[in-house]
């Protein structure tokens, strides 16, 4: 998927991530791609497992992310992107966002997601995806960063 994607997890951070990334999509005049990830166990061969129990709360995520990308849509009136599309993901955060980035121009994250970590100045995922995207990766810090 060409053009700009961004990792959004419902938190603070991400939801920053997604208003740089839908301005700079604008700007750009490029597709913008939001991902969520709905966080996957781990079978025994460390596959994504999928139960039954899962499809409520990924439904959940859905409506989440959906209802977050229109509202930040909204509020850039026309200067907004040209097409934007919102895909939720039953898997492992890192390793969807990398695999998303191989065909992207650029991914954008937040510095932190919704981890228990808050002293830790970049989150997990954003590491990950940092150390191991095929594309250039935008890390967009909280307004409360000092």
């Amino acid at each position: 998927m060409p053009g700009i994607i961004v990792g959004i997890d419902g938190s603070s951070h991400s939801r920053r991530a997604l208003e740089w990334a839908a301005k700079e999509a604008a700007i750009r005049h490029a597709p913008l791609t939001v991902i969520t990830v709905h966080q996957a166990l781990a079978s025994f061969f460390d596959t994504p497992q999928v139960l039954v129990e899962d499809t409520p709360e990924t439904d959940r995520v859905a409506k989440a992310a959906k209802a977050q990308t229109d509202e930040v849509l909204a509020k850039l009136g026309e200067s907004r992107p040209e097409s934007v599309t919102v895909q939720v993901v039953h898997g492992f955060p890192g390793e969807v966002l990398v695999n998303a980035s191989s065909d992207a121009d650029l991914m954008v994250l937040g510095s932190r997601g919704q981890g228990g970590f808050a002293r830790l100045r970049l989150g997990g995922v954003t590491f990950q995806v940092a150390q191991h995207a095929h594309c250039p990766v935008t890390i967009v810090r909280s307004e409360d960063h000092k």
